[in-house]
């Protein structure tokens, strides 16, 4: 059985709902993207949702969650399938691209709330399909 909450945290992201995403987090969630600095607090996993959603439409599909006995972990596989809308910072030019990637994320989950967000992809190969 997958954990509701993580289930409910990408069925906001699939459905563009960045409040339905934060209602999951714990106020000082910790967000580790695949480059750069971990992120903390909601507050800044809303500005980076505001920055992917001006240059990424995104859809998740393929999902399979698993979670670890006590409910404390989770994690999640998935196809990223994305059209790339606006140039983002040091990234090739936006043409509106589309790629398939294979991604996953790893929780920490204390009750209901998720306190820890760790995403990985292959950059090399996005950089690839959009370059």
């Amino acid at each position: 059985m997958s954990h509701p909450t993580i289930r409910r945290y990408f069925e906001a992201f699939n459905a563009g709902d960045t409040e339905g995403m934060l209602g999951c987090l714990a106020e000082d969630v910790a967000h580790h993207v695949n480059e750069g600095a971990v992120r903390v607090g909601k507050d800044k996993f809303r500005a980076f949702c505001d920055h992917m959603s001006r240059c990424y439409r995104e859809e998740l599909t393929d999902m399979v969650i698993f979670e670890a006995e006590g409910g404390t972990r989770a994690a999640a596989e998935f196809i990223v399938n994305g059209t790339y809308l606006a140039t983002d910072e040091g990234l090739p030019e936006a043409r509106g691209q589309t790629y398939r990637l294979p991604a996953g994320s790893f929780f920490s989950l204390e009750g209901d709330k998720i306190t820890r967000v760790v995403t990985y992809y292959n950059l090399a190969d996005w950089m690839r399909q959009v370059g």
